[in-house]
């Protein structure tokens, strides 16, 4: 176990227990392989960040964004966190509460299409915001 893992467990256990509402619809679709048999964790850390979901046979990080992360300041440290992870060999889903809570079958469509290697005829409308980060390991 890396050191950056083990020294956010007890923030990851935090962030599992404290899920917001948008978080704890998404993971009623996600968990226990109920999309295509694919296996999802949440909050997981990768390296020193932690993102909402994660599928790791896919390398498939989803991100949950609500209203506090559309400044330009959060919208610059998106790209940044996005942009690292990217380079781990990351690709990174975002969705924000309102597509969660208006759209939920919208939002299992995308990341499902994505998962099996198709594209939306309309893709989601792009996203911003990042989750708290665990500070450490190699991050920027």
């Amino acid at each position: 176990m890396r050191e950056s893992e083990w020294q956010s467990r007890p923030f990851v256990q935090e962030l599992r227990h404290n899920q917001t509402p948008a978080e704890k619809v998404l993971w009623q679709d996600l968990r226990a392989r109920r999309l295509a048999g694919f296996k999802f964790r949440r909050q997981h850390p990768i390296d020193c960040f932690i993102v909402d979901f994660a599928c790791l046979s896919e390398n498939l990080a989803i991100e949950i964004d609500g209203s506090t992360h559309l400044s330009d300041e959060a919208k610059a440290y998106d790209t940044q966190r996005t942009d690292y992870l990217n380079k781990l060999g990351w690709h990174i889903m975002r969705f924000s509460n309102h597509d969660i809570h208006t759209g939920t079958d919208g939002v299992i469509e995308a990341i499902y299409l994505w998962l099996k290697g198709e594209e939306l005829a309309a893709p989601p409308s792009e996203r911003f915001a990042p989750t708290s980060p665990f500070k450490g390991g190699g991050c920027p």
